[in-house]
């Protein structure tokens, strides 16, 4: 797999996107014979359910553990470290990863009883978690989703998961950014599998999540996190520490120049979807809603749209006279309307293409034409 491409995959057998995702990058010739240890690292900043878009599902967990033995790989380690505040021992056994890593018979590592190392990161002097030190290949299993003091969270900031709780305090105190960019100096992240499946709106321990049901692969962690920012409405460049860690040489911000790579796309190269099912929104999302009139409209597409309204409504763009009024979805295929969002809506006055559009191109689609 090359730095550039992005491999997207939707739908809700998460288990088996998140094979096919980790089979066309072809992982398993990436580790090869050199690694002694495999560790898969996913989110569990808090004790709770992967519903609320906090935590990272245990089906990618299962579904990672599941290739690496079909191909071969029995060194595998499961790590993590929860939030300060929270309890590693508790989250993993909320969030059914415990009985994933009993299942395949692999031992889960908790970071915050981990013993820790001082590493030089880029000039900057931190403390690691030695088991994370001790990983050959490391596969991160990142949430996609927003965090109420560095805008988003993804690949780079799940890293901060490996150093002890003591680090992370320190981190609080030195404005999380520069650390975080510094922190991914050290530890490698050799291949990142995203759950994108329903990411919290805007705070890292859930409660507002967002519908997607996509499952991203990545080789660069700085790609990653340039596209979950535009995935959520945001330019890559105005999150510092995603600004911070290309300048640090960890990665590339160049989404423009990435190749996504749909795989389970139709023979128009449109992703082959069905519409969502109907979802309990919570109270904040459900007025977001009320601006779009969905159609048989797919994850992606619907939950890209929510994300860009939040950023309107941030922006106090939001007219309420406007509720209803912005079509999605396969439903309008060959119809015609006044606006509409992503290529279903091919026909009408005004269109936003992409198979999703992105996020951050929707906001600035409906500045200026809503």
């Amino acid at each position: 797999m090359d730095r550039k491409e992005i491999f997207v995959i939707q739908g809700n057998q998460y288990k088996e996107m998140a094979m096919q995702v980790l089979e066309a990058a072809r992982v398993a010739e990436d580790i090869g014979d050199r690694c002694r240890c495999v560790g898969l690292k996913p989110n569990l900043v808090v004790a709770r359910d992967a519903s609320g878009g906090a935590t990272t599902h245990p089906e990618l967990v299962d579904g990672a553990l599941t290739y690496l033995k079909n191909h071969g790989f029995n060194h595998l380690v499961v790590l993590e470290g929860s939030w300060v505040g929270d309890r590693t021992s508790e989250a993993v056994i909320a969030s059914g990863i415990d009985a994933v890593c009993k299942k395949h018979g692999v031992p889960f590592a908790d970071t915050q009883k981990d013993r820790f190392r001082e590493c030089d990161g880029a000039g900057m002097k931190l403390k690691v978690c030695e088991k994370a030190l001790a990983v050959d290949y490391l596969i991160n299993i990142p949430v996609l989703k927003g965090h109420c003091q560095t805008i988003i969270t993804c690949a780079l900031k799940n890293s901060k998961g490996l150093i002890p709780d003591s680090e992370k305090r320190r981190f609080h105190t030195m404005g999380l950014h520069k650390p975080i960019a510094h922190l991914n100096t050290i530890i490698h992240q050799d291949f990142v599998l995203v759950d994108n499946i329903c990411g919290d709106l805007d705070f890292e321990e859930g409660g507002n999540p967002v519908v997607m049901n996509r499952v991203l692969g990545f080789k660069d962690p700085v790609l990653c996190d340039s596209y979950a920012a535009e995935s959520m409405g945001y330019r890559p460049e105005d999150i510092d520490y995603i600004r911070f860690a290309a300048e640090l040489g960890v990665g590339s911000m160049d989404t423009a120049s990435a190749k996504v790579i749909p795989l389970n796309a139709g023979s128009d190269g449109q992703m082959d979807k069905k519409p969502i099912k109907p979802v309990k929104n919570t109270r904040r999302v459900a007025r977001l809603a009320e601006y779009a009139s969905p159609k048989d409209a797919c994850s992606a597409c619907y939950g890209s749209l929510i994300y860009a309204l939040d950023r309107l409504g941030e922006a106090g763009l939001l007219n309420p006279k406007k509720k209803g009024t912005l079509a999605i979805g396969q439903g309008y295929r060959g119809r015609s309307g006044d606006i509409g969002i992503g290529q279903c809506t091919s026909c009408f006055k005004k269109s936003l293409g992409g198979c999703p559009p992105k996020a951050v191109d929707i906001a600035e689609f409906l500045k200026e034409n809503w």
